[in-house]
C-alpha cells in the first residue's frame, strides 16, 4: 500500500474499532498536533493502517490481545479504556472482557488486576453496561483437591508433560508454589468457562510478550497455544500487534520466542 492506501485503510479500521466516523476519529486524535502531528499520522498508517488491517487474526482477537497486553503493562490508563470499549465494538461481550482482565491476576499480579478493572467499571459506566456475570464460577466449596484436579486436567489439556516439568524445576525448591500455579492459575482460572481457551491463549501469549520478562513461560504458552488449536501465523499476528503497544524489542523477542518454539518442533 502507498501512503494514501494505508491512511484510509487506517481510518476505516480505526472508524469500526472505535464505533465513530473517521471524522470524530480526527477530532479524537487532534489533541496530539499541536505537539506532534507526525505521531498522529503513524498512529493511522501504522498502527492500524500496516497492523490492524493484516487478516491473519480477527478483529475480537486483536482486542482481546490487546487488552490483556494493557493489562499486563499497567501504565496506559486512557488507552486501555478505548480498547475496552474497542474490544465491544469488535464482538467481545461484557463478560468476556472481565475474564481477560481477570485472568491477567495470575501473570501480571493483582494491583495491575484491579487498576484494569477500576477502567473497566468506568466504560461500563459511561456506556451504560451493566455486566450480568455472577460469582457462580467461584465455587466456595470446592476443596483444595477438586481445585488441584480441575487445574491438571486444564494444564494435561494445554501441554500433558508440563506438570512434571513444573515439579521437576520448582517442586523442591518451592512444592507449594507449584500447587499454587495448579490450583490457582488452571484451577480456579484457567477452568472457568467464560473465555475460550483459544482467547485464553491470544490474552496470555499477548501479556507475556508485552511484559517481556518471562521467557520460558512465552515459550510455554505458545506451545500451549498451537496445541489447542493456535496457528503459528496467528501467534506471529499478536507479535506484531506487540510493536505497536508493548515496542519493537518486545516484538522481536516475541518471534524469537515463537521460532523457538517451531525449530524445536521440527
Amino acid at each position: 500500500m502507498n501512503n494514501n492506501e494505508r491512511r484510509t485503510k487506517g481510518l476505516e479500521l480505526l472508524s469500526k474499532v472505535n464505533n465513530k466516523s473517521e471524522d470524530e476519529i480526527m477530532k479524537m486524535l487532534s489533541f496530539i498536533s499541536p505537539v506532534s502531528d507526525d505521531l498522529k499520522n503513524y498512529i493511522i498508517d501504522y498502527s492500524f493502517g500496516d497492523i490492524y488491517s493484516r487478516t491473519g487474526l480477527d478483529l475480537k482477537s486483536k482486542e482481546i490481545a490487546v487488552v490483556a497486553a494493557m493489562t499486563a503493562l499497567g501504565n496506559c490508563t486512557p488507552q486501555l479504556k478505548i480498547h475496552i470499549a474497542g474490544a465491544l465494538n469488535t464482538g467481545s461481550s461484557a463478560e468476556e472482557i472481565v475474564e481477560v482482565i481477570l485472568q491477567m491476576c495470575a501473570y501480571a499480579g493483582f494491583p495491575r488486576c484491579i487498576n484494569a478493572m477500576i477502567s473497566l467499571k468506568e466504560v461500563f459506566e459511561e456506556l451504560k453496561i451493566t455486566n450480568q456475570l455472577s460469582s457462580e464460577s467461584y465455587d466456595t466449596n470446592a476443596s483444595g483437591n477438586e481445585r488441584m484436579k480441575k487445574g491438571e486436567i486444564e494444564l494435561n489439556n494445554l501441554f500433558p508433560s508440563q506438570i512434571n516439568i513444573l515439579n521437576d524445576t520448582l517442586g523442591k525448591i518451592s512444592p507449594d508454589l507449584v500447587k499454587f500455579i495448579i490450583e490457582f492459575g488452571y484451577g480456579d482460572i484457567y477452568s472457568r468457562n467464560i473465555l475460550s481457551k483459544k482467547h485464553r491463549q491470544i490474552a496470555t501469549i499477548a501479556a507475556l510478550s508485552a511484559m517481556g520478562n518471562a521467557s520460558s513461560q512465552l515459550i510455554f504458552h505458545i506451545k500451549a497455544g498451537l496445541n489447542i488449536g493456535l496457528t503459528s501465523d496467528e501467534i506471529n499476528e499478536i507479535m506484531l500487534l506487540m510493536s505497536v503497544f508493548a515496542g519493537f524489542p518486545a516484538a522481536i523477542n516475541g518471534i524469537f520466542a515463537l521460532k523457538n518454539v517451531l525449530d524445536n518442533m521440527s
